[in-house]
């Protein structure tokens, strides 16, 4: 069964770029049919799609993070990562990395982001 493992770097400072990377394991991020996606939970609020990468190694974004987001992967080291640049305290957030296909999805644990001066 696949296994997928966010990591980053803890407090971020507001303005600087937050970088993540999910590590997968039992399973290729190149496998036909799987994109990998980045979402978030703010405190208090409801989940947020951030951007995937998929098979193919295209990449789609939220419209409202678009301009901040990039999404890269590493074929070599079986990971994709996360970067969002300019962060503000709004960004904190819980960090979750997903595999999705038709039949469902399967999750990292998160990690936790916290934007402060």
């Amino acid at each position: 069964q696949v296994q997928l493992q966010e990591s980053g770097p803890g407090p971020v400072k507001p303005s600087q770029t937050l970088s993540l990377t999910c590590t997968v394991s039992d399973g290729s991020i190149t496998t036909n049919s799987y994109d990998w996606s980045w979402t978030r939970q703010p405190p208090g609020k409801g989940l947020e799609w951030i951007g995937c990468i998929r098979y193919s190694d295209s990449t789609y974004y939220s419209p409202s993070l678009k301009s901040r987001t990039s999404i890269s992967r590493d074929t070599s080291k079986n990971h994709f990562t996360l970067q969002l640049s300019s962060v503000t305290p709004e960004d904190t957030a819980v960090y979750y990395c997903a595999r999705n296909d038709y039949a469902g999805s399967s999750w990292g644990q998160g990690t936790q982001v916290t934007v402060s001066s």
